[in-house]
């Protein structure tokens, strides 16, 4: 890993590797990449020998949009369960650090909520799905943040929940 690779950090998004630094933990002294996210201008602090650990991954390539597009499109995965047991497993899908699962995840979710109003717990997973989206298209599509929310929107409403 070099200064100046884009990477994604699994529950934050994609972001740039913008430096070194040592920092001393405990009386062990440790090194750390600089990660910055694109939104949010958040800086965090990555332990260079557990990024494997933590999930760290490259960030999809060009061809890969299109997958990415078609589960924005595609029909509403309907859940017949409790809101706390959609959160969980919508939770768990985020984890895995996937594009794909957090496409899926902003896609239900914000369907979902153009129906009838999600719980605030489900909210924040909405908003946090829509984070690792935009985040990665940021840099794989060469758009800003603002093009690709747009485009997100449009592709996840051609379709409604009540459509599936």
């Amino acid at each position: 890993m070099n200064i100046g690779d884009k990477i994604v950090y699994p529950m934050h998004g994609a972001g740039e590797i913008t430096g070194l630094e040592e920092n001393e933990v405990g009386g062990v002294l440790n090194s750390y990449y600089v990660f910055r996210l694109p939104m949010g201008n958040l800086k965090l602090m990555l332990p260079v020998d557990k990024l494997e650990e933590n999930g760290i991954r490259e960030l999809i390539n060009p061809a890969q949009v299109a997958e990415v597009v078609d589960i924005l499109k595609a029909e509403t995965e309907l859940f017949n369960g409790s809101w706390n047991k959609r959160f969980n497993m919508n939770l768990e899908r985020l984890k895995t650090g996937s594009i794909l699962d957090a496409a899926v995840v902003a896609r239900n979710l914000t369907r979902q909520n153009n129906k009838k109003r999600i719980s605030s717990g489900e909210k924040r997973l909405l908003d946090l799905s829509r984070q690792i989206l935009i985040s990665e298209l940021v840099y794989v599509c060469n758009k800003t943040p603002e093009e690709v929310t747009k485009w997100i929107d449009e592709l996840i409403n051609t379709r409604t929940i009540d459509d599936s």
